[in-house]
């Protein structure tokens, strides 16, 4: 596997997203001191044969912990900010993002783009122990949804099921959630520590994985929620994101504060479970931990990035 690296001096990157137009593009979330303190930077980076340039970067008054880009507009992102906004941003445009919104009162610490055809949402989790769901203009929330008992890290929405989205949070568990009942449909006590990332499969709407800081992956079918079908060993650290392949339904890439990245082939039964059959670990060659990962979409080959 073939490893490319950009350096941003000063900056730890929080999230990275491939383009869902452009297969050589990649948006990186970034901050300062850890996202601790400082401001923030959105990087837009283009993959060549001999590594990663820079498109675009923008500046922000407060850290960036997530980003995702429009399933509408191929030069639109929106990110996730430390001072509890969501920005629109634009490639296009050199300076100042296109919207701003505010309305969570602390971090927001992720944003996802819906995926489902007709369907054009926004969905963001904070600290505040709320989630919020927008139209692409960012104009007042459509609807704040409230259950989550600890900061929320993680909103993704399902890619079968229009107006239907899993978050998992600091609480220690997953919940599924329903914009046009605005309630939360399901919730599971998936591990006893704090979540940090969730993702759906791309080939089974019942299937979704949780990364925790107990070092485990969880794998739960959304009909049978009494224990996961597998809990995945081997992280030595918190698991900061996950994500499945959008190639392989067996395939699960995670990535960790141990200083790697998993990739996990699951073998599917009749009986509907999942099991570990075989591993690959990728080493990060930086020796910084690692807080992204995203596959990318365009291609037969099980690529992935992380920051």
């Amino acid at each position: 596997m073939t490893v490319k690296v950009f350096r941003s001096p000063a900056r730890h990157g929080y999230a990275v997203e491939v383009s869902p137009y452009i297969p050589s593009r990649v948006a990186c979330a970034a901050s300062q001191y850890y996202g601790i303190a400082g401001c923030g930077t959105l990087l837009v980076l283009d993959q060549t044969e001999t590594g990663l340039t820079l498109v675009r970067s923008w500046e922000w008054g407060d850290g960036l912990f997530d980003v995702a880009w429009s399933e509408g507009n191929e030069h639109v992102l929106v990110a996730g900010g430390g001072d509890g906004s969501l920005q629109l941003w634009d490639t296009a445009n050199h300076s100042a993002p296109l919207r701003v919104a505010k309305e969570h009162t602390q971090e927001v610490y992720a944003v996802d783009w819906s995926q489902t055809r007709g369907e054009s949402l926004i969905v963001s989790g904070s600290w505040d122990q709320t989630v919020k769901v927008w139209d692409p203009a960012l104009s007042p929330s459509l609807t704040t949804l409230r259950g989550h008992e600890g900061v929320i890290y993680s909103t993704i929405w399902s890619p079968h099921i229009p107006g239907c989205f899993a978050s998992a949070s600091g609480d220690g568990t997953l919940r599924i959630w329903d914009v046009k009942g605005a309630v939360c449909r399901l919730a599971i006590p998936a591990h006893k520590a704090e979540i940090l990332s969730c993702d759906w499969c791309k080939y089974d709407q019942n299937v979704v994985a949780t990364g925790s800081v107990d070092c485990t992956v969880c794998v739960w079918d959304l009909r049978n929620i009494r224990q996961p079908v597998n809990q995945l060993l081997g992280h030595t650290y918190a698991i900061r994101r996950l994500k499945f392949s959008p190639f392989d339904k067996t395939v699960l890439a995670s990535c960790s504060y141990d200083f790697t990245v998993s990739f996990v082939c699951l073998r599917i039964f009749k009986r509907g479970s999942l099991q570990l059959s075989a591993g690959r670990t990728l080493g990060a060659l930086t020796g910084e931990q690692a807080c992204g990962t995203h596959f990318v979409p365009h291609h037969s080959v099980k690529a992935a990035l992380q920051v």
